[in-house]
């Protein structure tokens, strides 16, 4: 049987290109997608300015929350306490340890680009290599480049600072170093190293020192080889998660698209050969025989394409992760990693779709009787069957219980953790019952169509009738790409928006200062004092890891914290308060959401525990509550007090609030040019970076949807394209019965239309089962957010993909006669 499949192919070479290139194309994706998460698992930064290091020393990036098994991560650099320098140097086999400060030092006046300040005793954990001068003492500084004895000028904590070079030195750029002692009282937290350096003796176990040092405090991370980089960028490991996560249900979407692809394309290729099929059953062709050559012949075409889509899929995979760089979700210092493991991954789940969906293609032909084979080869009625149905009226019922999930327990964002299952559920139901669905819509369908279309449309409505089962393989990939592109994209909107609102409906600033290098209090002072202006405050967020009570309304991914300063009712804080007042918000207080006060009875006057975001343990006394829209809940604490336990320290914007009919805009202006690096801005400034995630989250969500649409644009035209040429045999008795080329071209014009409004019209169906729990959840409305154009766009492209795959094939078969061999 397998020689004769090598024949079969030799003679029905289009008949499995749509094959050929969807297991192409899925290679390709899921090849990428490991790479992806291969990426994310490894997180390999090279160190640089800790590159002399044996080992390095840094705070545990995570918190694990009294009875919770889920450690919550920590956003802010933890460091590692000065009292635990003397321990770390006193280990066995630790020949000497260097703490290192490290604060935001932006340059304004050296050559070179300058972002970073460190004392100068860590210079020799890069090392830094001094070429001109000397060491810095008090008042002085070592950059990469400049004139020794000059000044420089450096943004220390939102205040211009001048310094002497006393020296140049080479090594990574991006940092200067400053005496021990002015590193002491530039940083913003004297008693935390950023990290701590160590060199071993000579000889020495490295992996033994590492454990030693491990047992000294249970809140270190000692890092080993190319782990040491992540020290130096701690935002790379926090994007870890994130990058593995999208990797993984990215690939798992695209194994389930590829197999129902795979397996559309196979079962109708198997299906226009039913005649073929009967023959050989005739002839006395076994069962197990058909199938050995249906599995045969899609390894023959699987195996290549697997080969040839593992090219692509090497430049696919950086690409992504470039692209998911550029947008804040990837940290751009990793590097990209693509072993052995991807490509094994993506070569088997292409090779195991093939044989899944060969198996699946082939079990109707090989049990069906020959009489019966020859029957349906010419027009097929069949398409019920008890595993089918078993199977479609699962994936119903799974799109069903997720729905009612989505809308009874979800709440807020976390809306889309059940809302985005479902639409696949929906979709590959319907997929599976595909001729129930499509003869129901095209009852619908038929009379307007009709009516427009008077005698092509009848025919053409009789044909699609009498075709209904051939007809659903053509309507059910278009069902798809509308489904998932129009539930996924408008997801993205929807969210968006009500993030947006969440936040603007309480947000009274009319302005904002903003500074990337921060703002010192006396910008915060001079702002106040400009006429017109009622309330001004900082602004700063974070995150937080809530410790008591254990069931407040967070999860293990932390509670949202936004710093203000203490403020009467007519402040800038971005609340509605139900109790209480922010006029007390100082020292170790907050205000929190009216649900968590109720759900825990932690009303005003008790007290909190948190975690803050650099693993500073408080205790909080809460002095008010607000209302707050779910799933969308934040903490208010006092400015000063979120700020200090940030990585930077730094105060980076400042609300303000003005009289009614009041223009201070020049009057910021002026202030915000005193102060280099400071601008003003309007309160949309706020809201787009409130947004900032959501919408960094969204583009990714565009990028990977538009690859699946594209995918299943291939499955669209590969299936219209080989129905399409199938009907030549009638194409050309309709032409010896006295139609013209016109005429027949009119009909599939019509029959296209039909199933281009099927597709659409059950796409939109799926999509709708998805988005109305969702935006009932996370928004005021049942109906979803967005531009129409989306929605337009997605039907536009589905109706071209179906016209184009329909008529360009048509008109090649119709450029011969009806009496042409070309129509057996």
């Amino acid at each position: 049987m397998m020689r004769l499949a090598v024949r079969t192919l030799r003679f029905r070479k289009s008949g499995f290109i749509a094959t050929f290139v969807a297991v192409i194309f899925g290679t390709a994706i899921v090849m990428a997608c490991g790479g992806l998460m291969e990426t994310g698992i490894r997180s390999n930064v090279q160190p640089e300015r800790l590159a002399a290091t044996s080992l390095v020393v840094t705070g545990k990036q995570s918190h694990l929350r009294p009875g919770s098994e889920d450690a919550t991560p920590l956003p802010e650099r933890v460091g590692v306490p000065v009292e635990l320098l003397a321990k770390i140097r006193s280990a066995e086999g630790v020949s000497s340890a260097t703490g290192d400060y490290t604060f935001p030092a932006i340059s304004t006046s050296v050559a070179s680009s300058v972002a970073e300040g460190h004392n100068w005793s860590s210079a020799s954990l890069a090392p830094y290599t001094l070429t001109a001068g000397r060491a810095p003492r008090s008042g002085e500084v070592v950059v990469p480049s400049g004139t020794v004895g000059g000044r420089a000028v450096f943004m220390i904590d939102g205040t211009p600072k001048t310094f002497t070079i006393s020296g140049v030195a080479s090594g990574p750029s991006g940092h200067a170093f400053f005496s021990d002692q002015d590193a002491a009282q530039l940083v913003r937290n004297p008693d935390r190293f950023a990290d701590v350096g160590v060199q071993v003796a000579p000889g020495t176990d490295l992996d033994a020192v590492q454990k030693r040092l491990e047992t000294i405090d249970g809140n270190l991370t000692v890092r080993s080889g190319v782990d040491r980089g992540l020290a130096e960028h701690p935002d790379a490991e926090s994007h870890r998660t994130a990058l593995i996560s999208i990797a993984g249900s990215f690939g798992g979407i695209a194994v389930m698209t590829m197999m129902f692809v795979v397996a559309s394309t196979l079962a109708l290729s198997a299906q226009h050969r039913e005649r073929e099929f009967a023959l050989l059953r005739g002839i006395g062709t076994t069962p197990g025989q058909v199938r050995k050559m249906i599995l045969g012949e899609a390894l023959m075409v699987a195996l290549p394409a697997v080969a040839l889509g593992c090219v692509p899929g090497i430049f696919l995979g950086r690409f992504l992760f470039e692209q998911l760089g550029s947008h804040g979700v990837a940290s751009p210092v990793v590097e990209f990693s693509q072993g052995w493991i991807p490509f094994a991954a993506g070569a088997g789940a292409a090779v195991l779709a093939a044989i899944g969906a060969a198996l699946i293609a082939a079990r109707k032909s090989a049990k069906i009787r020959p009489v019966e084979a020859l029957v349906e080869a010419s027009l097929q009625r069949k398409w019920f069957g008890w595993v089918r149905l078993f199977f479609g009226l699962a994936f119903l019922g799974g799109g069903l219980a997720l729905l009612i999930v989505t809308a009874a327990v979800m709440t807020g964002p976390l809306a889309g953790a059940t809302a985005g299952p479902s639409v696949l559920c929906w979709a590959i139901g319907v997929a599976l019952l595909g001729p129930f669905w499509t003869k129901l819509v095209l009852a619908f369908w038929r009379w307007p169509v009709q009516a427009l279309t008077r005698v092509n449309g009848r025919l053409a409505i009789r044909n699609l009738s009498a075709r209904s089962v051939a007809m659903s393989a053509a309507v059910m990939p278009v069902m798809l790409a509308v489904g998932i592109s129009t539930a996924n994209l408008y997801m993205q909107t929807t969210q968006v928006h009500a993030a947006s609102e969440a936040f603007t409906r309480d947000l009274r600033a009319d302005a904002v200062l903003a500074s990337d290098a921060g703002m010192s209090s006396t910008v915060l002072k001079q702002v106040r004092a400009v006429p017109g202006v009622t309330s001004a405050a900082a602004f700063v967020r974070s995150t937080a890891a809530i410790d008591e009570p254990r069931n407040a309304p967070f999860d293990e991914d932390g509670a949202p914290v936004i710093g203000v300063d203490a403020q009467g009712k007519d402040g800038t804080a971005p609340v509605r308060l139900t109790a209480g007042s922010l006029t007390g918000l100082t020292g170790s207080t907050a205000a929190i959401p009216e649900y968590m006060a109720t759900k825990t009875g932690r009303g005003v006057g008790s007290e909190i525990e948190l975690t803050l975001g650099d693993g500073t343990p408080v205790k909080l006394r809460v002095v008010a509550t607000f209302a707050a829209e779910r799933g969308y809940e934040t903490l208010i604490l006092p400015a000063s007090l979120v700020a200090a336990h940030t990585t930077d320290g730094l105060t980076k914007q400042v609300l303000v609030r003005t009289a009614p009919g009041t223009d201070v805009g020049p009057a910021l202006a002026k202030v915000a040019a005193a102060h280099p690096g400071v601008h003003v801005a309007d309160r949309s400034t706020l809201v787009t970076e409130n947004a900032a995630d959501l919408q960094t989250q969204a583009w990714v969500n565009y990028m990977l949807v538009g690859m699946l649409i594209a995918y299943t644009a291939v499955s669209v035209v590969n299936t219209l394209v080989s129905t399409t040429l199938r009907r030549r045999r009638e194409f050309a008795l309709q032409r010896l019965t006295g139609s013209t080329r016109f005429q027949v071209l009119r009909m599939l014009t019509t029959e296209s239309t039909l199933i281009t409004l099927a597709g659409i019209t059950l796409g939109t169906a799926v999509a709708l089962a998805c988005l109305i729990p969702f935006s009932a959840t996370i928004s005021t409305s049942a109906l979803p957010t967005g531009p129409i154009s989306i929605y337009l766009t997605i039907a536009a492209t589905a109706a071209v993909l179906t016209f184009t795959s329909t008529l360009l094939p048509a008109l090649t078969t119709l450029r011969h006669t009806p009496t042409s061999p070309n129509h057996d």
